[in-house]
């Protein structure tokens, strides 16, 4: 059962979504942390997205959020009520809430796109049930796949019907857990946008996990950066891209190099703390005579990656015009610009 909210928490402008000390152990061979005193909020409306490394707790947070597993410290909170867990729920997951799992679980494979969908609104108005199941396979644009079945369909296709299965409810939160891995590049940006448009158009709140932070740093509203189940960074992706807290997220979002006061002396940062320089901050000059050379290069595609060096001392840097500095070319390094790294020496 439900626990009701007291007067003092409603007082409190909570988020939408909110975690307080949240702590949740497995027990296996030996007892694994897999969120560690997570506090957090999600606001109603928007999309937050939680990244992080394999392992770092991202999946169990979604369950948490979901009511799929209760914690062993701490409370998720919805609307200011307590998310039950599944043992006070004969069902697992919070009705205002549903979930797209990465496997496609739910699915049924040698039923129709139709059926899937429909499947999930009962019987009571049927004319209702047939203008919902055609409006949000619209909306989702796989309408003209209604009548193939699961199997036949490919990974993004499958991936588009899971979703269009959670939606048709019209539920308050969708949660998603790694929703591009099965689906192709070119078609990533196009799912992503009608995402985006469902959200504008209903007020619907996203939650999302993702591996690749490349995924979702135009997509989300929020990011949440999960450490070894600790949260590490929490705001909106162009600051903690620009201004990142620690190491772990300014590599996790942009692969930067991150200077020790020594190696960032070699620049003539003067510093008493460690520095991130993303790859792209890094300009390059040729010079005969200059001490860096570049070491290696990476094609991709439009653009290159490259490696930089001088000694033992070795940068990333990105280079739009393929081709222009060689291996084994002699470049002086400047940069447009460092981030001081708050609290890392």
């Amino acid at each position: 059962m439900v626990c009701s909210v007291p007067n003092d928490i409603q007082r409190e402008g909570l988020p939408l979504i909110h975690g307080r000390d949240v702590s949740r152990s497995f027990q296996g061979k030996e007892v694994i942390a897999a969120v560690r005193g997570l506090s957090f909020g999600i606001d109603e409306g928007r999309i937050t997205a939680i990244i992080g490394e394999s392992g770092s707790g991202k999946s169990t947070m979604l369950k948490l959020i979901y009511g799929l597993l209760g914690p062993d410290d701490g409370e998720v909170r919805y609307r200011g009520w307590r998310v039950p867990n599944p043992r006070e729920k004969l069902i697992p997951g919070h009705d205002a809430m549903r979930m797209v799992s990465q496997g496609f679980d739910d699915l049924n494979t040698y039923a129709n796109v139709w059926d899937n969908v429909a499947s999930q609104l009962p019987n009571t108005d049927l004319e209702a049930k047939f203008h919902h199941t055609a409006r949000i396979l619209d909306r989702l644009r796989i309408a003209h796949l209604k009548t193939q079945r699961i199997a036949d369909l490919s990974g993004g296709e499958k991936q588009r019907v899971a979703i269009a299965r959670a939606l048709v409810n019209e539920p308050e939160v969708l949660l998603m857990d790694e929703p591009f891995n099965q689906v192709d590049a070119s078609f990533r940006e196009t799912l992503q946008a009608d995402i985006r448009h469902i959200v504008a158009d209903t007020g619907l709140t996203v939650v999302l996990v993702s591996h690749d932070p490349a995924e979702v740093l135009s997509m989300a509203d929020e990011l949440m950066v999960l450490k070894s189940g600790k949260l590490v960074a929490m705001g909106k992706p162009e600051e903690l891209y620009n201004r990142p807290p620690n190491a772990y997220t300014a590599r996790l979002l942009a692969k930067s190099n991150i200077l020790n006061v020594e190696e960032a002396s070699l620049l003539g940062i003067k510093s008493n703390r460690a520095v991130a320089i993303h790859p792209e901050w890094v300009v390059l000059r040729i010079q005969p005579d200059a001490a860096f050379e570049v070491l290696a290069i990476r094609f991709k595609g439009f653009y290159e990656e490259l490696s930089v060096g001088s000694g033992s001392f070795q940068l990333n840097a990105i280079n739009t015009i393929p081709g222009q500095y060689p291996i084994g070319c002699k470049v002086d390094v400047t940069l447009s610009t460092y981030e001081v790294l708050p609290g890392e020496g």
